[in-house]
C-alpha cells in the first residue's frame, strides 16, 4: 500500500509536465512521429501510404495498457524488449495503473518514450464500456467522425487537353474525369467493442459516374467494414473489407511494418495482431468478405473467406480446338481509372481467397505458436508474358501457402521465427532475435531466406525488395544510449539475390548500413545526424558489356542528414533540416540536396504550419524525400528532383468541438525545365500548384 501512494505521488507531481508537453490525442501530427522514428530519404520500395494509414490505425485503436500483452507492446514499436519487461513486471507487481503518467514509476522508461507511446495506449478497458445495447453504444459513441476532403493540382496537365488526331483518324488518348479529388471518410468505433465505417475515394482524371457496366459507382473506390469484438468465445467478427496479420508476415502480413530505418531494433519483428478492419484508399492488399476469430481457451482460431474484384489485363489464346480461353497477363495495382484502356482493365478479374490460423498462447503468454493456411484463385488464368527474369514468378490459377511460426520470450529476450511453402514448392523463412543486453544497449539479429520460386501474394515479410521472394540476408541492429540524453542507433544488412531481378539481370548481391546520432537534452530541442549507404549491383551500360551480354557493377548511394527540432515556445516551433546525396556509377558520381525551414504556430483554435525547401539534384538518382506536414489524416511525401524551390501553407481551424476545417495550399517551381512530368501528366509550365480543403465533423460531441 505504501509504494502504491508513492506512485500516486508521483503521478500527481509530474503528471501536469508531462500534460502540457503532449498534445490532444485527437491533434497528434502522426506525420512528426513518423519522421522522428523512421527518416528514411529515399527509399522507393517502401509503400509509405500504408505505412500511414497502419499508424494511423493504432493511433485510433489504443492499447489497453492494463490489459496489454507483450505481444500487442511490442507491435507499437516503440518499446525495446527490456522496457515492455518493466511494464508487465510493474502491472504484476502493484496491479493496474491508475494513469498513463504511472508509467514514470516503471523502471527503464524514460520521458521521450512515454510521450511516444501515450498517443498508442488508454487506461480505459474497453470491455468494461459495454452496457446497453449495441445499437445504443454506436449511436452514443464520442469517437464517430465524418471527413470531407478535396485536392486538385490546378495546372492543366495534358490528360485534360482536347484529343490529337492521329494519321490514322484516330484521337489520342486523354482522361475521361475532372481533375478534382475527392475523399469521404465516416467511421464509428470503440476500442475492443466495435467498429463501423466506409470509404469512398475518387481519383484525379476520373469520372464522377454511375456505370455498373464499367464498375464505377460515383466514386471510383467504395470500401465498407463492421466489425465487432470480444462477443463471448468470438473475440472478433469482420463483415466487409479486412486485413490479416500472424506471424513473420510471410502468409498474412497486412500490419504496421516499416522495413529498415532509424530505428533499427524494434521494426525488424513483426507481431501477430490478428483481423482489423481495412480503411485505406490503396485498392489491392486486403481481403473482401467475412472472417471471425473464435477463443478455445489458450488457442485461438481465425478463418476468413474473401472475393474481391481485381484490376487486370484479360487476353484470350485459341486452343487446338479452335476454343478461346481467357487468360489474366498482367494485374493492375494503381488503383487508376482515368483512360478507356484503365477503365476497360477495372475489376475484370475476381481473386477468391479461404485462409486459416490457429494461435496458441501459453498461460504466461511468453511463448506463442501458430499455423497459417490461405489458398487463393483467380477467376482467370495468371499468365505472364514469358521472359527470363519472370521464369519463377507465380503463373496459374491457383497458389496455395501454408507456414509454421513461433515467438518466445525469456526475460529480456525475444526469439521469433516464421517458415512457409507454397504451391510451386518454394519456401521462406524468417529467424530473428530482439534484446535488451543492458538498461542501456538494444540488439536485433535477423535472418530470411525467400526463394526465387517462393509466391506469397499478401506476405510483408522483412525484407530488401518490395516482396518476400528471390534474396537472402543477414540484418544486424544496435541501439546504444552512452549519455541520458544521446542516443546512436545503427544498422547492417548484407544481402543477396539468387535470380535476376529489375536493373540487374544476373544474381547480384549488396549491403545497406545506417548510423544515427540523436541529442535530445529537452522536450523543445532535438538535434539528430544521420548517413546512410547502400551498394547493389546493377546491370552496366551496354558500351561496357563488351559484346558478352549484361554485366553487373555495384552501385553505391549515400544519404547524409542534419535535423534540428526546437520549440521556441508553447506557441511557436521550428524545424531545419539539411539533406544530401551523391549517387557512383562506373566510376561516375553525381548529387543532389535540399535545404528545409518549417515554422509552426499553435493558438487557441488555429494551428499554422509552413515550410519553404531548396532543391537542386544533378539527377533522378538523387532525388529526395521528405514528409510533409497535411491535413488531418493525409499524407504528403512529396520527390524533389531538378532545381527549384518548394513552399506550402497549412491552417486549421476548430469552428466547434464538433467541426473543423482545414486548408492547406503548396507550390513546387522549377528552374531548371519548362516541362512538368511526361505523357499525360505532363504540364507545359515550370510550376505546380495543389490545394487541399477537408472538412471533419464529430459526432456526440
Amino acid at each position: 500500500m505504501k509504494r502504491r501512494l508513492v506512485i500516486g505521488l508521483i503521478i500527481y507531481l509530474h503528471a501536469g509536465i508531462i500534460y502540457a508537453q503532449t498534445f490532444r490525442r485527437n491533434d497528434i501530427d502522426l506525420e512528426a512521429l513518423i519522421e522522428e522514428l523512421f527518416p528514411i530519404q529515399d527509399d522507393e520500395d517502401l509503400d509509405y501510404e500504408n505505412i500511414y494509414e497502419n499508424l494511423l490505425q493504432l493511433f485510433l485503436n489504443p492499447l489497453p495498457l492494463n490489459r496489454a500483452t507483450a505481444e500487442e507492446l511490442q507491435s507499437l514499436y516503440l518499446l525495446s524488449p527490456l522496457q515492455i519487461n518493466s511494464i508487465i513486471e510493474h502491472r504484476d507487481t502493484f496491479g493496474p495503473m491508475l494513469s498513463v503518467y504511472e508509467l514514470q514509476a516503471v523502471p527503464e522508461m524514460d520521458l521521450q518514450t512515454i510521450y511516444r507511446l501515450i498517443p498508442f495506449v488508454t487506461i480505459a478497458d474497453g470491455e468494461s464500456y459495454l452496457t446497453g445495447s449495441l445499437w445504443k453504444r454506436i449511436t452514443h459513441e464520442r469517437d464517430a467522425y465524418l471527413i470531407i476532403r478535396h485536392r486538385r493540382v490546378w495546372e492543366t496537365r495534358k490528360g485534360y487537353t482536347a484529343p490529337d488526331t492521329l494519321s490514322s483518324g484516330r484521337l489520342t488518348s486523354r482522361y475521361m474525369g475532372d481533375p478534382n479529388d475527392l475523399y469521404v471518410r465516416f467511421r464509428i468505433q470503440h476500442v475492443k467493442d466495435f467498429s463501423l465505417g466506409f470509404t469512398l475515394d475518387k481519383d484525379p482524371g476520373e469520372q464522377f459516374i454511375w456505370d455498373p457496366s464499367t464498375h464505377r459507382y460515383k466514386f471510383n473506390f467504395v470500401s465498407a467494414h463492421f466489425t465487432v469484438y470480444n462477443k463471448g468465445k468470438w473475440k472478433a467478427i469482420s463483415i466487409g473489407d479486412f486485413q490479416m496479420q500472424s506471424g513473420q508476415g510471410l502468409v498474412f502480413g497486412a500490419g504496421f511494418s516499416v522495413g529498415k530505418g532509424a530505428e533499427t531494433i524494434t521494426t525488424v519483428r513483426r507481431s501477430t495482431i490478428g483481423l482489423r478492419p481495412y480503411t485505406s484508399v490503396l485498392e489491392y492488399g486486403f481481403f473482401r468478405g467475412a472472417a471471425a476469430t473464435y477463443s478455445l481457451e489458450s488457442i485461438n482460431v481465425t478463418a476468413l473467406a474473401s472475393s474481391t474484384p481485381r484490376d487486370g489485363r484479360i487476353e484470350t489464346i485459341l486452343d487446338t480446338l479452335e476454343r478461346q480461353d481467357a487468360f489474366i497477363s498482367s494485374l493492375m495495382l494503381s488503383g487508376l481509372h482515368r483512360t478507356p484502356t484503365e477503365i476497360a482493365n477495372k475489376a475484370q478479374a475476381r481473386e477468391q481467397n479461404l485462409g486459416i490460423n490457429l494461435h496458441y498462447q501459453s498461460i504466461g503468454r511468453k511463448l506463442q505458436v501458430g499455423m497459417n493456411a490461405l489458398l487463393t484463385s483467380f477467376s482467370q488464368p495468371f499468365i505472364r508474358s514469358p521472359r527470363i527474369y519472370n521464369q519463377f514468378e507465380f503463373r496459374g490459377q491457383y497458389n496455395h501457402i501454408k507456414s509454421a511460426y513461433f515467438s518466445y520470450n525469456l526475460q529480456n529476450y525475444f526469439f521469433f521465427g516464421e517458415s512457409a511453402i507454397s504451391k510451386s514448392g518454394g519456401t521462406g523463412t524468417v529467424l530473428g532475435l530482439m534484446s535488451s543486453l543492458n538498461p542501456n544497449v538494444d540488439l536485433s539479429v535477423l535472418w530470411r531466406k525467400y526463394d526465387r520460386d517462393f509466391h506469397s501474394l499478401y506476405g510483408n515479410a522483412f525484407s530488401e525488395g518490395t516482396r518476400p521472394i528471390n534474396e537472402t540476408g543477414l540484418y544486424l541492429g544496435l541501439n546504444i544510449k552512452p549519455l541520458r540524453k544521446v542516443n546512436w542507433s545503427g544498422y547492417y544488412d548484407q544481402f543477396r539475390f539468387p535470380w535476376l531481378r529489375f536493373r540487374a539481370y544476373a544474381p547480384s548481391e549488396g549491403y545497406e548500413w545506417l548510423q544515427r546520432l540523436a541529442y535530445n537534452p529537452s522536450r523543445q530541442l532535438m538535434l539528430y545526424l544521420q548517413v546512410r549507404e547502400e551498394t547493389k549491383d546493377r546491370n552496366t551500360s551496354l558500351e561496357n558489356t563488351n559484346g558478352h551480354g549484361y554485366n553487373l557493377r555495384p552501385a553505391k548511394r549515400r544519404n547524409y542528414l542534419a535535423n534540428l527540432d526546437f520549440a521556441i515556445d508553447k506557441q511557436w516551433s521550428i524545424k531545419s533540416r539539411v539533406q544530401f546525396s551523391t549517387f557512383e556509377f562506373e566510376k561516375n558520381q553525381t548529387s543532389g540536396f535540399a535545404i528545409i525551414q518549417d515554422l509552426n504556430l499553435n493558438m487557441d483554435k488555429w494551428k499554422w504550419s509552413g515550410r519553404i525547401a531548396l532543391f537542386d539534384t544533378e539527377d533522378y538518382e538523387n532525388r529526395q524525400y521528405v514528409f510533409e506536414r497535411n491535413v488531418l489524416w493525409a499524407f504528403s511525401i512529396p520527390q524533389y528532383n531538378g532545381q527549384g524551390v518548394r513552399y506550402y501553407l497549412l491552417g486549421q481551424y476548430r469552428l466547434s468541438p464538433k467541426l473543423t476545417f482545414w486548408g492547406r495550399m503548396g507550390r513546387t517551381t522549377y528552374t531548371d525545365r519548362e516541362i512538368i512530368s511526361s505523357g499525360l501528366q505532363e504540364i507545359n509550365g515550370h510550376r505546380l500548384t495543389e490545394t487541399t480543403f477537408q472538412m471533419r465533423y464529430q459526432f456526440n460531441r
